[in-house]
C-alpha cells in the first residue's frame, strides 16, 4: 500500500485477477467466511481493505463453511434491502472478528479524484447544466439504493445506472439513436460517477478507469464527471491520456452539487 503496509491479498473464487497473483495471499470461496477471518488472522493482518467487483451469488448453491452457514440468513435478509444493507453485514462482521475496515482511499489517497478540470477540454455550459442534472439525478437514485451513475445529453436522461454496471449502462447509450446522443464526430452528453447518499463509503465508492473513457468515447459522450473526493481514479495518468486521445473531459464536481 502507499501507507507502507505490507499486503496479503485474498482472492475470491471464480472472480481472481490474474495480476494479483504476483502478491503474497491465497483463494477463498465466498463462502468460506470463517476461512478468510482465520487466514487474515494467521498472516497478521490488521486492516482489511476491499477491492474490485463482485456479482451477487446464487445463495442456494453457495458452498459455506461454519461460519459463513451461521451468517447467511443475516446476509439473505439484508440482500432485499439493497446492497448497501449487504454490505454493511460484511463490514460488521470484519469489525466483529477485530479487524478495521479501511477504504481504498485510506490505502492509497491518491486513488480520489481531485476537484475542477482533471483533464481534456473544458465543460462547456451547456456541459456543466448537464452534470448538474446527472448529479441531482444519481443522488437520487442512489438514495434508493439503485446505482450511482447517469448519462444526460442536452438536458435529458439517457441512462441511469442499476445492478448492470457503468460499462453497460454506457453500451446501452452508445446504441441509443444518434438524434439524441453525441458521436466520437460531435460529442455530447456526460457521463456522472457519485456515490449513493446511504451507501458504506469504505467498500463502495464509484470507480471509473480506463475502461470507463473508452466506453464513454465509443457512446458519444463529451465527458465524465465525478464527485471530488468521493470517487476513485485507477490508473489516473493513462485514463487522463486516453480522455486527451479522445478529446473527452474529466472533471470532479463538488459533493454538494445536485443536493437540494
Amino acid at each position: 500500500m502507499a501507507t507502507g503496509q505490507g499486503v496479503y491479498v485474498l482472492r475470491l473464487k471464480g472472480f481472481e485477477e490474474p495480476r494479483l497473483e504476483k502478491f503474497h495471499g491465497s483463494v477463498v470461496g465466498l463462502g468460506e467466511i470463517g476461512a478468510v477471518m482465520e487466514r487474515l488472522k494467521a498472516a497478521g493482518c490488521k486492516d482489511v481493505v476491499f477491492a474490485g467487483n463482485v456479482s451477487r451469488p446464487d445463495f442456494k448453491n453457495l458452498k459455506l463453511d461454519l461460519k459463513g452457514l451461521a451468517l447467511l440468513p443475516k446476509v439473505i435478509s439484508e440482500a432485499r434491502k439493497g446492497d448497501d444493507s449487504l454490505l454493511r453485514v460484511l463490514v460488521g462482521e470484519f469489525e466483529k472478528n477485530g479487524f478495521r475496515v479501511i477504504g481504498s482511499d485510506a490505502a492509497h489517497a491518491s486513488l480520489l479524484a481531485p476537484p475542477g478540470l482533471i483533464s481534456g477540454p473544458d465543460p462547456s455550459t451547456s456541459m456543466m447544466q448537464d452534470i448538474q442534472i446527472a448529479a441531482k439525478v444519481a443522488a437520487a437514485t442512489g438514495a434508493l439504493d439503485i446505482g450511482q451513475g447517469c448519462v444526460v445529453c442536452d438536458g435529458l436522461v439517457l441512462a441511469v445506472e442499476a445492478q448492470e454496471g457503468t460499462d453497460e449502462m454506457l453500451r446501452r447509450c452508445a446504441l441509443l439513436p444518434v438524434a439524441i446522443r453525441g458521436t466520437p464526430e460531435v460529442r455530447r452528453g456526460v457521463l456522472v460517477k457519485r456515490p449513493k447518499p446511504v451507501q458504506e463509503r469504505r467498500i463502495d465508492l464509484p470507480t471509473t478507469g480506463v475502461s470507463t473513457i473508452e466506453l464513454a468515447a465509443a457512446a458519444g459522450l463529451a465527458g465524465i464527471a465525478v464527485e471530488a473526493g468521493g470517487a476513485l481514479m485507477l490508473n489516473r495518468a493513462r485514463m487522463e491520456q486516453c480522455a486527451e486521445e479522445h478529446g473527452l473531459f474529466i472533471y470532479g464536481f463538488p459533493p454538494d452539487l445536485g443536493i437540494s
